[in-house]
């Protein structure tokens, strides 16, 4: 899978800088070579790492795959419930990395040599109830999938590869990652995903969310600096129509738009040289076959797929599994989508459920946060929705039943207890969740047709 730790690009010194740490390739190779070594003596399931955006982190991964051992990231502002929960239903040993820590030797796996079905990687996503369920992906997908990309992207090793993305997702971790190690590319990772920090990075290809696209695109002279680029690439969630523009107008770039989830990797995506549109996310990749399962004759319904970058499935969770295919076989996305019939150019129109929540970039489930909530002990009913944010693309706002506490206390008690990220940006107190007859919240009673709080 890392062509350029072959040797195949040769050993450039600078072949990957992290937050301002910068190590060759051979660097890379010898402290993951430690980490598997650590691995081959453990012999763990599935280890974990927190994944913070370092050097460590990058060699733990890598050493994972060396050893044959699935890494579990973790999110770095994971709360205690959170990081539990990850822990004990993955079954992971977490390990501390210590990049200055280098092994020549090769290591033996820690059990017998994988194949490439086997798992690379458990990635833990949000569903739209309950606790995170881990993805399970084989080294097969992540490989099939970065090649597409690579050819859909014209990316190779001539690139330098910027984003500040988090390394616990498909999008800063697979992509920003082990895509600049499968390509050969040279990666910088800026740390945080500042408009000063891209614009400094003198990168050829740049990753990015909408969040921090529309944060660049509100910095003339940040976007301006990309101008030299080659193509500035926007995922996770949709692209407003207003950013797109402006950084047309400010960089001279179309930005490529692409539609992906953990349990697919990236499937659909627009082409470096095609032509783009503001609000669509391109064709299916190589290998990937879309449907629209549409009713009564409309044009829009869910996008269903099949292809070779589809997960394993959900660890430990064969019913999950089951339940996100069709009885034909096709993954289910839960995401309402139209095709062009002339082009065959996909669009995303909607969420097929109000309560899965895309948000600076990460998807969110509610679920998650009204448990979080529900365990104060001064609250009483729950409900979180998302809401439109010229900035983060969703807003996330909690509607409470509680006593005696506040808007800030429910917001901090969130974020302790699960990631930062997840915290409600907003607090509404009412007097009841409205509910049907068979007592499922009505959540769309709590928005105007906008789809925002009702006053």
């Amino acid at each position: 899978m890392l062509t350029a730790l072959t040797g195949v690009h040769g050993d450039r010194a600078d072949a990957i800088t992290v937050a301002g740490r910068t190590a060759s390739y051979e660097e890379l190779l010898g402290a993951a070579r430690a980490v598997a070594a650590d691995l081959a003596g453990g012999h763990p399931p599935a280890f974990a790492v927190t994944a913070t955006a370092s050097l460590e982190t990058v060699a733990a991964v890598v050493g994972g795959l060396l050893a044959g051992v699935p890494c579990v990231p973790l999110p770095p502002d994971a709360g205690p419930v959170e990081r539990g929960h990850i822990l004990n239903d993955s079954g992971a040993r977490l390990l501390e990395v210590d990049f200055a820590r280098r092994s020549t030797a090769t290591p033996v796996p820690a059990a017998p040599v994988r194949g490439a079905d086997d798992p690379a990687l458990i990635l833990y996503t949000s569903g739209t109830t309950g606790a995170p369920k881990g993805v399970v992906l084989s080294s097969a997908a992540i490989t099939a999938d970065l090649d597409a990309l690579a050819e859909a992207w014209q990316w190779n090793a001539a690139d330098t590869l910027v984003h500040g993305l988090p390394l616990f997702h498909v999008h800063g971790l697979v992509l920003g990652v082990l895509g600049a190690l499968r390509t050969g590319s040279r990666l910088v990772h800026t740390g945080r995903p500042t408009p000063e920090a891209y614009a400094a990075a003198g990168g050829s290809l740049y990753f990015g969310v909408p969040t921090v696209w529309s944060r660049i695109a509100a910095d003339p002279q940040a976007a301006a600096a990309l101008s030299g680029a080659r193509l500035l690439v926007s995922g996770s969630a949709a692209l407003p129509a207003p950013v797109f523009r402006d950084l047309e107008r400010l960089s001279g770039h179309r930005t490529v738009e692409r539609y992906g989830m953990t349990e697919t990797l990236i499937t659909v995506s627009g082409r470096a040289g095609g032509h783009l549109h503001p609000g669509t996310v391109g064709t299916p990749l190589p290998g990937i076959t879309t449907r629209i399962a549409a009713e009564d004759g409309a044009e829009i319904g869910e996008l269903q797929l099949t292809g070779p970058t589809l997960f394993s499935g959900y660890l430990n969770r064969p019913d999950a599994t089951a339940a996100a295919y069709t009885p034909d076989g096709w993954f289910r996305t839960g995401d309402i989508a139209a095709v062009d019939e002339n082009d065959g150019v996909h669009r995303i129109v909607g969420r097929a459920s109000t309560d899965m929540i895309k948000s600076g970039g990460y998807r969110i489930g509610a679920g998650e946060i009204e448990n979080a909530l529900l365990d104060h002990p001064h609250v009483s009913e729950a409900a979180v929705v998302g809401v439109p944010d010229a900035d983060l693309g969703q807003r996330i706002v909690a509607f409470v039943v509680a006593q005696q506490v506040t808007g800030a206390e429910l917001t901090d008690f969130v974020a302790a207890h699960l990631s930062v990220h997840k915290r409600p940006r907003e607090v509404r107190f009412v007097p009841a969740i409205p509910r049907n007859a068979m007592g499922k919240p009505q959540k769309r009673l709590l928005l105007s047709d906008e789809g925002r709080p009702r006053p």
